[in-house]
């Protein structure tokens, strides 16, 4: 037996207990361990099968950022919105009511929260992440993870790393530097792994600089586990790993969901059904491949159908030498580590909560405060309750815009639609008017972003005999005879590919000809993202709701007419072009021969528009409120090192209640290495009534002065004078101070 006071791996925490059961631990056992199997109540994304010989319980793993899957649960806001809300203490409530949802549907471990860099807005993935900018994206990051773990469930860190687009996504290579790396793409794992203590991290699909994320020794064993200390495991994304030996010594953990498709629950297909039950001695994963194959999309999942690589291949792989067993203990280690610190070892798990009023109540809240206003002329909004009529307008305007598709689908016992919401809400005091406008855009469901074996293209809209489409006529005869035009888009975003910024169908054109018929025309966007918007300046407002998930409805009309200040801003730049965001060739995006260049570095989002001074639709930053705030009184301590405490008065000068968000930025007014204008350092949101005022007081850590100097391995202050700007966005501006560094020096 091994000795437990003898040294195994300084990063991993064990116990008397752990070391005798992998001592006791057959090979093949301890490799059942680190790959997923079979679960027998076919609810689990990922599934830990027990050992019943030593009383080791199972470990059930189950999706996502919005919600469980597969049961009946609260479907939460997407969680670009949650970001769009700038609120720790809101991310927090929601994780620990994640983590509540979790044990209370029977499972141990959140896939979530996925907090990748919005590098590019094209991709489908954008609604699950949080921002453009790694300041904001760790610290929302650290209060989710904790708020999941302090309910009792494990979260995961995903998609480690530069996971940054859904096209090519499982062979593409980030060809990224390592300062854009620490700068940008790896900030919020560090801070999820150091101040969190996440117990999971989950390595990406695609390849970094050439290696894949799976098996990326550097980023896994040297930074992960030992520079931050990361003492969970890692496991894979689902049918990510290619490679056994290469991840097994590289510091892979857990192999997901190590079991083809044809065996996997989530299939539910007949065809993989059959194949299934036929004898081990068929070769049932080319059966499968050949039967989906008239359905396989270009870029598939190269490994739907194949065994675990960490199966019997690594098992032999260890008697041979390839892998040293106790490299396999450590992994059992990590994974034992985790189930004895969250009481799964000893079922001993504190009771969840699964679809709980209380977390209804917190979803229309996080999406209240997530809703961000755009535009508002002539202060359109809110609107009066005096209104005679209101024409609802829009392809799905009758329907809750849940999510997108993929890992992060939720079920909602009930939800309600924006249509539904504003009917609602005036309680037949207003006639409300609803037009179609274009066809229903369907929301892709595509076997959670693994395959989508139904697809079906719509039919075309027919035209009338004067070529126009007669849904959109009908829109336009509505818009005319009301006092105002409510017109609610949505694009259909999804995992597994990526999306246009373009509005799918006609919508924009029902937007144009809606506004130009219509007295008054607000726009509500139920987007997954940034969206290009031609018609920006011919409405009066827009509303950007993302996707609201199950309260779409109440929180649409409680914003719209008042009831709630929309307190969002936004979490990622709206550009007026493509070739507006940073990458915009075809080598930075998609990527040439499968390889992405990352060249515009840590330029990303809004650094490089202030950079480039290329106006925004919409900076970073920005959003609007139905009342004023003004700043004043803007004053700098700067400290003995690279740090200073920003203070600064703010007083809402309207008539009402409202939600600001404080914003600190930081830059150098002179550097040698190219650095943004300005990055954010410093954040808080407000609430105040009409006439309050109060102080706020912001702490600007050393680290935001600081660069990744490649050449020396460190982060680097230079001497010189640095800028604070103090405003209500990246571009908006209220108030400057300077402080000065007098010797240059490193950051830990």
């Amino acid at each position: 037996m091994t000795d437990p006071d003898t040294p195994t791996d300084a990063a991993v925490p064990t116990s008397e207990r752990i070391e005798s059961l992998i001592d006791r631990l057959t090979l093949e056992e301890k490799i059942d361990l680190i790959h997923g199997g079979i679960d027998p109540d076919g609810l689990a994304t990922g599934y830990v099968p027990s050992v019943e010989r030593l009383g080791i319980p199972s470990l059930s793993m189950v999706d996502g950022p919005m919600g469980v899957r597969d049961v009946t649960a609260t479907a939460f806001p997407a969680s670009i919105a949650l970001a769009s809300a700038w609120d720790t203490d809101l991310a927090y409530e929601q994780g620990e009511a994640l983590g509540r949802e979790v044990l209370g549907a029977g499972h141990d471990v959140l896939l979530a929260p996925g907090f990748n860099i919005v590098r590019v807005p094209q991709c489908g993935r954008t609604f699950e992440y949080y921002s453009e900018d790694p300041h904001l994206s760790s610290r929302l990051a650290v209060e989710t993870v904790e708020g999941v773990q302090d309910a009792g469930a494990i979260a995961t860190a995903k998609h480690y790393v530069a996971n940054n687009q859904e096209r090519d996504r499982h062979a593409v290579s980030a060809e990224v530097s390592e300062r854009a790396l620490r700068e940008i793409y790896l900030p919020a794992f560090e801070a999820a792994v150091e101040e969190a203590d996440v117990g999971s991290v989950m390595a990406a699909y695609n390849r970094i600089n050439g290696t894949y994320a799976t098996e990326h020794e550097w980023l896994l064993g040297d930074v992960l586990k030992e520079e931050w200390g990361f003492d969970g495991y890692v496991v894979s994304d689902w049918w990510a790993t290619t490679d056994g030996v290469a991840a097994a010594n590289a510091g892979l953990d857990v192999d997901m969901p190590g079991v083809p498709l044809h065996e996997w629950h989530a299939a539910e297909s007949a065809v993989h059904d059959l194949i299934g039950a036929l004898p081990d001695s068929v070769p049932k994963g080319s059966l499968a491949k050949l039967a989906a194959s008239p359905w396989l999309p270009e870029g598939t999942n190269p490994n739907l159908f194949e065994e675990s690589v960490f199966g019997d291949d690594l098992r032999e792989a260890v008697e041979r030498g390839k892998v040293p067993e106790t490299t396999i203990d450590e992994k059992v280690r990590r994974v034992f580590g985790q189930m004895e610190r969250f009481g799964i070892l000893d079922d001993e798990q504190p009771d969840g909560a699964l679809d709980a009023p209380e977390h209804h109540d917190l979803a229309r809240r996080v999406a209240e405060r997530g809703t961000v206003l755009l535009r508002n002329e002539e202060a359109t909004l809110p609107l009066s309750e005096d209104l005679d009529s209101i024409a609802v307008i829009g392809p799905n305007a009758d329907a809750a815009k849940i999510g997108g598709g993929g890992s992060s689908e939720v079920t909602p016992a009930a939800s309600i639609s924006p249509l539904s919401g504003i009917q609602e809400r005036v309680d037949g005091g207003t006639t409300i008017e609803f037009a179609r406008g274009v066809e229903r855009i369907e929301d892709p469901h595509d076997e959670g972003g693994i395959l989508d074996l139904g697809v079906s293209a719509s039919d075309a809209p027919g035209l009338n005999d004067d070529g126009e489409d007669p849904e959109i006529g009908n829109a336009v005869a509505a818009a005319r005879r009301a006092d105002v035009a409510v017109v609610v888009v949505q694009d259909n975003a999804t995992e597994s590919e990526d999306r246009s910024l373009w509005l799918p169908d006609d919508q924009d054109e029902l937007v144009a000809r809606v506004a130009d018929a219509a007295d008054r025309t607000v726009v509500v966007c139920n987007t997954g993202g940034p969206i290009r918007m031609p018609w920006a300046g011919d409405v009066e407002a827009i509303v950007e709701t993302w996707y609201p998930g199950q309260e779409d409805g109440h929180i649409t009309a409680s914003v719209l007419f008042g009831d709630v200040d929309p307190g969002g801003r936004l979490p990622v730049t709206f550009g007026r072009r493509i070739d507006d965001y940073p990458a915009a060739t075809e080598k930075q995006y998609p990527g040439v021969g499968l390889e992405a260049e990352y060249d515009e570095g840590v330029f990303v989002g809004y650094r490089h528009f202030d950079a480039e001074n290329v106006e925004p639709e919409f900076p970073f930053g920005h959003g609007r409120s139905y009342t004023d705030f003004e700043y004043t009184d803007v004053a700098v301590e700067s400290g003995d090192g690279p740090e200073a405490t920003v203070e600064v008065t703010v007083e809402n000068v309207g008539d009402r209640e409202g939600r600001d968000v404080v914003q600190v930025y930081l830059g150098p007014e002179d550097s040698t290495a190219p650095r943004p204008p300005r990055e954010l350092a410093a954040f808080e949101p407000v609430a105040l009534e009409a006439g309050e005022e109060t102080t706020v007081n912001l702490g600007i850590e050393p680290q935001s002065f600081a660069y990744y100097d490649e050449d020396g391995g460190t982060w680097t202050v230079p001497a010189g004078e640095y800028t604070i700007f103090v405003g209500q966005s990246s571009r908006d501006v209220l108030g400057e101070a300077t402080v000065s560094v007098a010797e240059p020096t490193t950051v830990e």
